[in-house]
């Protein structure tokens, strides 16, 4: 298995896309559920202070992937991988999989064979795996409490990050330390609620 991701890998780095889909905003509701959730919470919110950015200069993919099962996730995961690898003006990638994983606890187990993945293509260091999910729930946490809203989204997806960037963008940031507990306080002070809503709200069909 190992060496078809490899050969998958290979094939886009050196521009073969036809295992590469270009979803568009215009043709996939998934889609512009996701933009409006980036724009409307990760953004509007302000939970993450580097997304803005990115995002304003349109360096942020969102991929629809249609995968039903883990494996064929794993294969659409490697093809992200290595269109970022390819494509230093893409900063990052959000690959939405609607269709695999809808339970939380699925979800979380997977995370640790997207990592070993990462580690077996020999790219640890290069990307690493950011979670979101539409029941996320950390731990130690009840299911309804408001700070899992920090990493709720409308449907299960993985966001792929340059770790590179990361490390310059928490060196230019004055207190990352701090980002956590100010988007806790934050949601705390909107209400599970008022979460719930907004988060309902990007899913609404214009």
């Amino acid at each position: 298995m190992k060496h078809q991701y490899l050969n998958i890998f290979s094939a886009i780095e050196n521009g073969n896309d036809e295992l590469v889909s270009e979803t568009t905003v215009s043709n996939s509701i998934e889609i512009s559920t996701t933009e409006r959730w980036v724009e409307n919470v990760v953004i509007g919110l302000n939970l993450c202070p580097f997304a803005k950015r990115e995002w304003s200069q349109s360096k942020v993919r969102i991929q629809l992937s249609q995968a039903n099962s883990q494996e064929q996730l794993l294969q659409d995961l490697v093809v992200e991988l290595a269109l970022l690898n390819r494509r230093p003006d893409i900063e990052t990638s959000l690959l939405v999989h609607p269709y695999v994983l809808q339970e939380f606890d699925e979800y979380n187990q997977f995370l640790a064979f997207a990592d070993a993945l990462i580690t077996e293509m020999g790219l640890d260091g290069v990307y690493q795996i950011a979670s979101f999910h539409p029941d996320y729930q950390f731990d130690g946490t009840a299911r309804n409490d408001v700070e899992n809203y920090t990493n709720r989204s409308p449907y299960p997806m993985l966001h792929l990050l340059r770790e590179a960037s990361l490390e310059r963008a928490i060196e230019a940031h004055p207190d990352t330390v701090s980002i956590p507990q100010t988007n806790i306080q934050r949601l705390k002070q909107l209400g599970a609620s008022y979460m719930h809503d907004l988060l309902n709200d990007c899913n609404e069909e214009y």
